[in-house]
């Protein structure tokens, strides 16, 4: 017989992989996304889709996060707050040196520093071990070996790089 507690603590862990797999979907995609598009993304009900909007909602909605999420007729999508918009556009820039591909990987080792090269390759497919080495050659990131793995992290040349104070990067 299975105890009451356990069947919250259960009930509990399938929320928090729920709202993980449902965050995930936000961060990746980068557009707004239908309840249909979120219902054959994530394998989710539409009522715990929504039940699990409104707690993303509530974790970014504090002064310690720059993510938010943002809602339109009926679309949601993950996006980085006003606050920090002149990061993103100075990422985004159309007339780089960095591809669209580059900025993306470029961005995601920024917003989730120190990230395992592993689990950005898994992200951005084997073409992120070009972007890390074109990176490294620019000295934007820091590379050391974390296990089998590495760890990458900004530099301080990418804040140099940026125009950005060292402490204006706080997406964490």
């Amino acid at each position: 017989m299975v105890k009451s507690e356990t069947l919250s603590e259960i009930d509990e862990f399938r929320e928090k992989e729920d709202m993980k797999r449902l965050e995930a979907i936000f961060f990746i995609s980068g557009r707004f996304l239908s309840m249909q598009e979120l219902i054959s993304l994530s394998d989710l009900n539409p009522i715990i889709i929504e039940e699990l909007i409104e707690k993303l909602k509530e974790k970014y909605s504090n002064d310690s996060s720059a993510i938010e999420i943002v809602e339109k007729n009926k679309l949601w999508k993950m996006d980085v707050k006003k606050d920090y918009h002149d990061i993103v556009n100075k990422l985004a820039t159309g007339n780089s040196e960095f591809s669209k591909a580059e900025q993306e990987t470029l961005a995601i080792i920024a917003y989730k520093q120190p990230i395992k090269q592993s689990v950005l390759v898994k992200i951005r497919s084997n073409k992120a071990y070009d972007h890390i080495k074109k990176f490294l050659d620019l000295n934007l990131i820091k590379k050391k070996r974390a296990g089998r793995t590495y760890e990458l992290s900004l530099s301080d040349e990418f804040y140099d790089y940026f125009n950005l104070e060292n402490n204006k990067l706080e997406l964490k």
